[in-house]
């Protein structure tokens, strides 16, 4: 039998079960960066590296619409959001959240969060102990609510970033977590849509130039405004990945925590390295295992082949981890940022491709910023770690350190001092 035409055994269950290590396991076996497979009933074509990172994001090749699995759109992106949309429309809703990657709006976002993480630092220090995840949420969704103009009340901030996590930590299982991820999203969706109702009907202000006029005000490709739901959905897409941020900052307590060296370039406002760090963290932990679209027609790639509509995966955590880019990709290295120019194609925790005309996260330089800050922010603290549970199963997805990193003894470092700190002027990588 031809290879092109030789059946092919569905994977989602071995998927399921290995998470993130799946993929690259598969392409391990095939010993090549492509692979083809059957996820869902449907024949993939799973693919790695810089230049298939450019053919995943080319429209001719792979639309995102219809893709995207509605349990995932039930609990992570939102029905209709811009996630789902191709072409003109996919332009048009993406110059809603453009003006985020501009430097002012990065430095605003790190500084509400950095103000929110100094109000909490003396609460911390009357208890215990901590466990930074569920702080850090808490933390960051008070900072971009702050940010985007959207009232939150501070005794609200607790429960509005457990429904954030929880839409998060739901979206690739089944289960009380996927339960509790879709009840969260139906909670904040109601939430903010009855906000843009009350900013439309004059009965509440939304602050100019925020977040929140830009969403109310947005007209999409058809010259209409946004629906209210549609509206709220948008308004979570920029605070839910902010509070996911959550993650990236045990991260950063975790590679503190096993490797201290890097702590005090941190702490001696060494800005290349804090740009660095960011990038080190989000390359080497895991967060996005892969990306997936359907073929617009027939494609091969590398001598493999996909039909008309089936599935192309772009492994993210392999190529985050591929030693033909990286070298020493399991050895935690913040310092290989600075030795050379990475392209933009290279690092993909957040996707690939252009910012502005692609499907890359327009919110990438607000996550890298914050992430800069905040790493600073911890590398000022005075903790210590007690014994606990600090394994990173890749087996769940999302994963995170099985203690949520639990710190006691919080205090401000008397010899340095807590201070806000803009993220550095270079973000993003090279083009």
């Amino acid at each position: 039998m031809d290879v092109l035409s030789r059946p092919l055994i569905d994977r989602t269950l071995p998927l399921l079960a290995e998470g993130y290590a799946w993929l690259p396991n598969r392409m391990r076996d095939a010993s090549g960066p492509v692979v083809r497979t059957r996820i869902m009933g449907r024949p993939a074509l799973a693919l790695r590296g810089p230049e298939a990172v450019r053919f995943f994001y080319d429209e001719r090749n792979v639309h995102r619409h219809r893709a995207i699995p509605e349990p995932v759109l039930g609990t992570l992106f939102g029905h209709e959001a811009v996630h789902t949309l191709d072409g003109a429309a996919h332009r048009a809703r993406k110059d809603l959240f453009l003006p985020l990657l501009e430097p002012a709006a990065v430095a605003g976002l790190a500084e509400q969060v950095s103000a929110a993480w100094d109000e909490a630092v003396p609460r911390w220090a009357r208890g215990a102990s901590i466990v930074l995840f569920d702080e850090a949420a808490t933390v960051l969704t008070r900072g971009v609510h702050r940010w985007a103009g959207v009232p939150l009340d501070d005794a609200e901030a607790g429960e509005a970033a457990r429904d954030m996590t929880a839409m998060v930590d739901g979206f690739a299982t089944a289960g009380p977590r996927h339960l509790r991820a879709r009840r969260a999203r139906g909670r904040q969706e109601e939430r903010l849509a009855r906000l843009v109702r009350d900013v439309r009907t004059g009965q509440v202000t939304a602050p100019a130039g925020s977040v929140l006029e830009r969403v109310c005000g947005h007209r999409d490709a058809d010259g209409e405004p946004l629906g209210e739901k549609t509206a709220a959905v948008e308004l979570l897409n920029v605070l839910r990945p902010t509070t996911a941020l959550a993650w990236f900052v045990a991260f950063a307590a975790h590679a503190l925590h096993r490797w201290p060296e890097n702590r005090a370039p941190l702490v001696e406002g060494d800005a290349a390295f804090r740009t660095a760090f960011a990038h080190e963290v989000r390359r080497f932990y895991p967060f996005v295992p892969f990306l997936g679209g359907l073929a617009v027609r027939d494609l091969f790639w590398r001598g493999a082949w996909v039909p008309e509509g089936g599935l192309v995966v772009l492994d993210v955590y392999g190529q985050n981890h591929d030693e033909t880019l990286w070298g020493d990709p399991y050895a935690f290295r913040p310092r290989r940022f600075l030795e050379r120019a990475v392209g933009r194609d290279e690092l993909i925790p957040q996707g690939g491709g252009d910012p502005g005309t692609g499907h890359r996260c327009p919110g990438e330089g607000l996550s890298v910023g914050v992430l800069e800050t905040l790493a600073t922010q911890l590398a000022h603290l005075e903790y210590t770690v007690p014994d606990q549970n600090l394994a990173i199963p890749l087996h769940r997805v999302p994963t995170r350190p099985h203690s949520g990193v639990v710190l006691a003894g919080v205090g401000r470092a008397a010899a340095h001092g807590a201070r806000a700190v803009r993220p550095s002027p270079r973000r993003t990588l090279e083009k």
